[in-house]
């Protein structure tokens, strides 16, 4: 376990390393540094504050290597980049000022807060419908579950976003319908739509999905010899189909589980919820280089560690896998 382990993180470096110079070029090569000033600095701005700004942020220097008398031949921009994405020293933003590392810390809380028990709620109810129509398949309550989780596939989240927001909260008003608190109490209020709105977009596909995975296995010879054995319905699912289905599952929910770190754009930015997603949109609109580039950085590296605790997982589940 341990050798798989360091050559899997050894086989991460040269990854992480491409992320790095695909960031760079997408935020330093394909923008001048005087647009990139005057897109957040404004139109008007003085070329010596334009300078200034430049110069604060290191594009003055060379793009790869600095030749300069007296200079360091890796002070550039490439070096500087790498060294600085390396060590998670993720600058300051480009508008505020503020460390990017720190808006991070900020928006991270209020991001989980709604992610995870969506995830959580989305995974146990799908599982457990899931099993409910491969028990009853081939039935009119399995035909009618299929059309319910096509339908709620079909619908978009911009759809379920504005009609929940409207009709629960400005005419029911039984959520807040914008907002957020720290505070316990007022935090189950504010998130409570949110994470209804997440799971019933990730409902529909999930359960399509599942029961195709759970209906495959329940037609193994495992399974008949289960039930030539006596074993009830029940048992077989919960023991056997349930088991060896939850290795395909855990494929397609462990990897994205570092992803929720990085919360939902268009929730947080309906509901007013200052998590990672709106501070990435906020970023988006207003030109922030510097945090579009970190939160580009940040969800990479999420998705390399998803990925690795996938293989992880598989082993733990099916002992039949070994990691070699």
């Amino acid at each position: 376990m341990f050798r798989y382990l360091i050559r899997r993180l050894l086989y991460v470096i040269p990854i992480v390393f491409g992320v790095m110079v695909i960031t760079f070029a997408l935020f330093n090569l394909l923008q001048k540094p005087d647009v990139m000033a005057r897109q957040i600095l404004g139109p008007k701005a003085s070329p010596q504050a334009v300078e200034n700004w430049i110069k604060q942020r290191g594009y003055d220097k060379p793009v790869f290597l600095n030749f300069n008398k007296g200079a360091s031949v890796f002070d550039s921009q490439f070096a500087n980049c790498v060294v600085s994405l390396a060590t998670f020293n993720l600058g300051v933003s480009d508008v505020s000022g503020q460390p990017v590392i720190e808006r991070f810390k900020q928006g991270a809380i209020p991001s989980l807060t709604i992610t995870v028990p969506a995830f959580f709620f989305s995974l146990a109810f799908a599982i457990a419908m899931s099993l409910f129509f491969v028990y009853v398949r081939e039935t009119k309550i399995d035909f009618a579950g299929t059309i319910f989780a096509v339908a709620l596939m079909s619908i978009p989240v911009m759809v379920y976003v504005i009609f929940c927001q409207w009709l629960l909260a400005v005419v029911l008003k039984y959520f807040p319908a914008f907002g957020f608190s720290l505070n316990v109490p007022g935090m189950v209020r504010f998130i409570a739509l949110p994470v209804m709105i997440l799971v019933l977009n990730e409902l529909g596909g999930d359960l399509r999905l599942y029961r195709a995975i759970f209906l495959e296995e329940i037609r193994n010879d495992y399974v008949r010899t289960a039930y030539a054995k006596g074993v009830s319905a029940g048992n077989v699912l919960m023991h056997h189909v349930l088991k060896n289905g939850m290795i395909n599952i855990i494929t397609l929910t462990v990897a994205s589980l570092p992803m929720l770190i990085l919360g939902s754009l268009v929730l947080e930015d309906f509901f007013g919820i200052p998590g990672l997603g709106s501070m990435a949109l906020d970023a988006i609109h207003s030109g922030d280089f510097a945090v579009i580039r970190a939160t580009t950085y940040v969800g990479a590296l999420l998705y390399l560690a998803g990925l690795l605790l996938t293989d992880l997982c598989y082993a733990w589940v099916d002992p039949r896998i070994k990691l070699k």
